[in-house]
């Protein structure tokens, strides 16, 4: 095999290829990239046998062949060359040379035959369906940061994925919190089974994706398999049963707080600086047209911030984890939310106002 390629082009696909592979595997075969060189174009195939990377880009081809190289050995080599083409080179079954072709550097990597590396699973064409880019990244960056990530409680740790109605529904939670977004689909599709989507395979796509046009999606009994240009993603879904979240958001919330997003998150910001490590307890108090936060360290002092708010009801007081407050405010784009509450002891629901398909629920602390 003996191809040359433009160096930015290879190292770009061989950084998403390591942040697939693991760097536990004791199989050493899977530290490695899959190289295909045929038909002018250079084939890249990565996994942990749990996430499957595949991406090909046009090179210059004097030998068609196939191999393995490690694959974090040769993003380091890459990343060291100057900018401009490289060669690769299989002189032997067991070494890839690498060389760029402005200077006198040669490097030499033990491979690893090609016949040794694991299959990707697929899915046919006709299984995908289009969802655009744009959309699907809100909505795993609107969810991805209440995914638990307690081991023990296996089937809280992925994104909750399932089609109702004619909307895409994404669900996580930690038991303590709760983030849930809807988007339309924009074309017709079969009923779905809810799935539990991994964070790994998400967080690829986010960093892959452009933001423009559509990805496609395929579901399997056992896999989820994502499309991005000539790029494809795969992975094994997480099994176990996703707690009911419907029982969790509550359908009327007797009293509601209307604050300007901006204020809030920077009042957060501000009060967190005084918090309990290990609590992370700030207290909200809401009076009319007024809410209040505080926040307590021992020993060290107190912070209380005032803003302005629409609110009407009762004066009342809920502690909450500033975290589970201000990670969802950075997602939402609207100029004001809403604090919905019946009782001090149950849950809070976080919304953009206008209200865009986006709710957080919040489970309150003990107050002293």
């Amino acid at each position: 095999m003996k191809f040359t390629c433009s160096r930015d082009d290879i190292l770009k696909e061989i950084s998403v290829a390591q942040e697939v592979i693991s760097s536990k595997n004791s199989l050493s075969v899977l530290s490695n990239v899959l190289l295909t060189a045929a038909k002018g174009e250079l084939k890249l195939q990565a996994t942990d046998l749990k996430v499957g990377f595949e991406t090909s880009l046009p090179v210059e081809i004097t030998q068609e062949g196939t191999t393995t190289a490690f694959c974090d050995k040769l993003l380091n080599i890459l990343r060291s060359l100057p900018e401009g083409d490289v060669e690769l080179e299989q002189s032997d079954p067991t070494m890839l040379r690498i060389r760029p072709l402005s200077k006198k550097v040669d490097f030499q990597l033990r491979c690893i035959p090609s016949d040794k590396y694991p299959e990707l699973a697929r899915a046919s064409d006709s299984m995908y369906f289009d969802f655009p880019q744009r959309d699907f990244n809100e909505m795993v960056s609107r969810t991805l940061f209440a995914v638990s990530d307690d081991e023990t409680r296996y089937f809280m740790n992925g994104i909750f994925l399932e089609k109702r109605d004619e909307s895409l529904i994404m669900v996580a939670t930690d038991g303590r919190r709760l983030s849930f977004i809807s988007r339309k689909i924009p074309v017709r599709m079969e009923n779905m089974k809810g799935v539990i989507l991994p964070p790994k395979i998400l967080t690829i796509v986010r960093k892959l994706s452009s933001g423009e046009g559509s990805l496609s999606l395929a579901l399997t009994d056992k896999n989820v398999f994502i499309r991005l240009g000539a790029t494809r993603l795969s992975s094994n879904l997480i099994d176990g049963q996703f707690p009911d979240y419907r029982r969790v958001i509550p359908d009327n919330q007797k009293y509601r707080a209307t604050v300007e997003k901006k204020a809030l998150e920077d009042a957060l910001r501000r009060v967190s600086l005084l918090v309990e490590q290990k609590s992370r307890k700030v207290v909200f108090s809401l009076s009319e047209a007024t809410l209040t936060i505080m926040s307590k360290e021992s020993e060290l002092g107190i912070a209380t911030e005032e803003l302005p708010c629409e609110y009407a009801g009762p004066q009342m007081s809920f502690a909450v984890n500033c975290l589970y407050m201000s990670e969802p405010l950075r997602e939402i784009a609207s100029e004001t939310v809403t604090l919905e509450f019946s009782d001090v002891n149950k849950a809070i629901t976080l919304r953009p106002a206008p209200d865009e398909g986006y709710t957080n629920i919040i489970m309150p602390m003990q107050l002293d």
